[in-house]
């Protein structure tokens, strides 16, 4: 496991997200992203890598509508998987399925971007060696370059793809909100991550020095209002916490901040400045 989804580093653990359909939804995770199917109802099913650890809950609301443009919420969860050839073999499979994605080189990392039915958007991704990663003034460079695909295929001999490996985790997930200000001060001051880069209408949070391991911008717009609970899109993701004392500093800086954490029967649960349900859980 990457050492920074890992104790002591705080990362997000799983992510929960509304589709149209479940059953069309499921056979595209399967099919498409490669996940196994844990646990399943009429209208929830909870996906795996590994045959045990949760990393994707697909819920079809009753009511379930389209996914509504320019709200805050989900922008892209990004999977992390264990080795660049693992990011080769899932390239050829893309390719062999010709099912259309994007790409790009970020200097810390390597990443495949892909689009379900839904509109809901993925990352898949391999983490260059930190140890390459260049900081400056306490911040990482991050870059949108083109990716080396035959280089990433080089990687790989036409292995047979078998979905994606048991090892893949929640590397990161990236948000819409409704505006950076106030974003900043509750994943800084309140969740205790810090900056680790800015672009242009978005900032880079991480703990452990990683890259980052939450993504925010205001790409859909400034003041964009919060999705309907019924729409497309983001449920909720989790934060894992190493313990408990870890997990209650963090709900005592909430509270500094105005910000209330409700208790149920898995941890606590919060929500940001613009809507987006975070569940604050013990690894």
């Amino acid at each position: 496991m990457s050492k920074f989804h890992r104790k002591p580093v705080t990362f997000v653990g799983e992510v929960s997200i509304n589709v149209l359909n479940l059953a069309d939804a499921i056979a595209f995770y399967e099919e498409i992203i490669g996940f196994r199917v844990l646990e399943k109802t009429n209208r929830k099913a909870v996906l795996t890598t590994d045959g045990k650890t949760p990393l994707l809950t697909l819920e079809q609301p009753e009511d379930v509508i389209p996914k509504e443009g320019r709200t805050s919420g989900l922008y892209h969860f990004a999977l992390l998987l264990p080795t660049r050839a693992d990011l080769s073999v899932f390239l050829r499979h893309l390719l062999t399925t010709q099912y259309r994605f994007g790409a790009a080189d970020h200097a810390v990392s390597e990443a495949l971007y892909i689009t379900d039915p839904d509109g809901n958007g993925i990352e898949v991704y391999y983490d260059r060696p930190s140890s390459e990663w260049e900081w400056a003034n306490g911040e990482v460079k991050m870059v949108t370059d083109p990716l080396d695909g035959n280089s990433i295929l080089a990687e790989s001999d036409a292995a047979a793809w078998s979905g994606l490996p048991a090892g893949t985790l929640m590397g990161h997930i990236h948000l819409h909100v409704a505006n950076l200000k106030d974003t900043e001060k509750f994943y800084t001051s309140g969740l205790g991550f810090k900056v680790v880069t800015r672009y242009e209408g978005a900032l880079f949070t991480s703990t452990g020095d990683y890259h980052h391991h939450i993504g925010l911008n205001v790409w859909n717009g400034v003041g964009v209002p919060t999705p309907k609970k019924n729409s497309v899109g983001l449920n909720w993701f989790t934060l894992v916490y190493a313990d408990e004392e870890a997990r209650n500093k963090v709900i005592g800086q909430l509270k500094q901040i105005g910000v209330e954490a409700i208790q149920n029967d898995e941890g606590y649960v919060i929500t940001d400045p613009s809507g987006n349900e975070i569940h604050l859980v013990i690894n």
